[in-house]
């Protein structure tokens, strides 16, 4: 039996590392909170109660263990990193948008036929994560911690140092940033 758990958690470790990078953007702390996870699953392998998937069990696992590196990590987000990621995103809402704020013509998303069927196939989630991915650092770093890790906003801006109302900009900029690249690379390509 032991050594069940220990050849499936041995599958699952790559599937880890995905999501552990996918969440720090660091691929030596996603390493370090992926063999921690290991190693509390073998450690504590008794407190698996078969309520979840064992693949659920580990990520939650995981998911504890990011949001302690997050909580420990002291980063500050500079102005001058918010003013770079703030240009290109006001050529982005120029594109998409007119001066009352309404969607230009050309540029309105497309209806999705069936989102919740794409959640459920691997590669919506390959194409997600290529988005996430080319999102700026700090959009994608907010956006994970709101949305993946479920922090409050209050403690995202106590993370990043930033305002509020900020945080509430960078999670629009980083919603309409994800739309707009599953537009084009999911729901407007073969992917549906």
């Amino acid at each position: 039996m032991e050594m069940d758990r220990q050849a499936e958690l041995n599958a699952l470790r790559p599937d880890l590392l995905r999501f552990a990078r996918l969440q720090l953007r660091d691929a030596g702390a996603a390493e370090d909170a992926v063999q921690e996870t290991m190693l509390a699953a073998l450690l504590g392998g008794h407190r698996f109660e078969s309520r979840s998937s064992y693949k659920t069990w580990l990520i939650s696992i995981l998911r504890n263990k990011i949001i302690d590196i997050i909580r420990g990590q002291s980063r500050e987000i500079t102005v001058t990193s918010l003013a770079a990621d703030e240009d290109g995103d006001d050529m982005l809402m120029e594109s998409l948008f007119d001066q009352r704020g309404h969607w230009q013509a050309t540029a309105q998303p497309s209806r999705w036929a069936d989102p919740e069927a794409s959640f459920e196939q691997q590669q919506f989630w390959i194409v997600f994560e290529a988005c996430l991915d080319h999102l700026p650092e700090k959009t994608a770093r907010v956006f994970m911690m709101r949305e993946f890790l479920g922090f409050e906003t209050d403690e995202i801006c106590k993370e990043t140092g930033i305002s509020s109302s900020n945080c509430w900009v960078v999670l629009h900029r980083a919603r309409m940033g994800l739309r707009t690249c599953l537009e084009t690379r999911w729901f407007a390509g073969t992917g549906t």
